[in-house]
This record gives C-alpha cells, structure tokens and sequence, in this order.
C-alpha cells in the first residue's frame, strides 16, 4: 500500500497514474475498464453520502474511498481522502478538497473510458 509520503511523489499532470493502473489490472484492458467504471460510480456514491455523514461515518467513508483510489492510481484523491480521515476540527475544508479531487479524477476516467 502507498504511503501518502509515496503518493505525493506519483503526481502528475494526471489525476490516474496509468502504469500503476495497468500493472493492477495486468496490462488488461478490459478490466482497466471495468475497474475505472466502479472506482467512477463508488467515488460518487461515497461522496454523497460523505456530505451528509457524521464525523464518525465521515471518517469510515474516507478511509474506503482512500483505498479504492490507491487500487487504480489515483494519488491525489488518496492523500485528499487520507485527510479527510484525519480531519482534525475543520473537516469541511477537506470535504471540499476531496471533492475537488476527485472531480478531476472522473473527468478523467471520463475521457479514458470515451477512448
């Protein structure tokens, strides 16, 4: 598992690193497909369910989303997500970064699967 010390050395101008993708699907594509749909759909569920959640649920919902990015590559929703878990007193800040984050992660996704 990456490490967020890791995590912030694989960021790029992508929101996915693609070579970490590709050696967790096995270099295939279709599965790197069908992995980007679920990471796409279960980052949009968790964070509605996020926004409304309470710091105990709050935390839980991060730390599964944190892991889900991590699989596919995506760093800096990892990190953002990592925060959140940790939020301190002001989590909605980092809410907002996650968000942030991980909308650039499904435009992203967008434009892969769209290839």
């Amino acid at each position: 598992m990456a490490s967020v010390a890791s995590a912030s050395r694989h960021t790029s101008v992508n929101a996915i690193d693609r070579d970490h993708l590709r050696k967790m699907t096995l270099g295939n594509a279709a599965l790197e497909h069908e992995v980007l749909q679920l990471f796409d759909k279960q980052a949009e569920v968790l964070l509605t369910r996020m926004r409304d959640a309470d710091p105990g649920s709050l935390a839980a919902l991060a730390h599964a989303l944190k892991g889900s990015a991590r699989g596919i590559g995506a760093w800096p929703v990892a990190a953002a997500a990592e925060g959140l878990e940790r939020h301190g007193a002001d989590y909605g800040v980092a809410l907002d970064r996650l968000a942030e984050t991980v909308s650039a992660v499904r435009l992203e996704i967008a434009g892969l699967l769209a290839a």
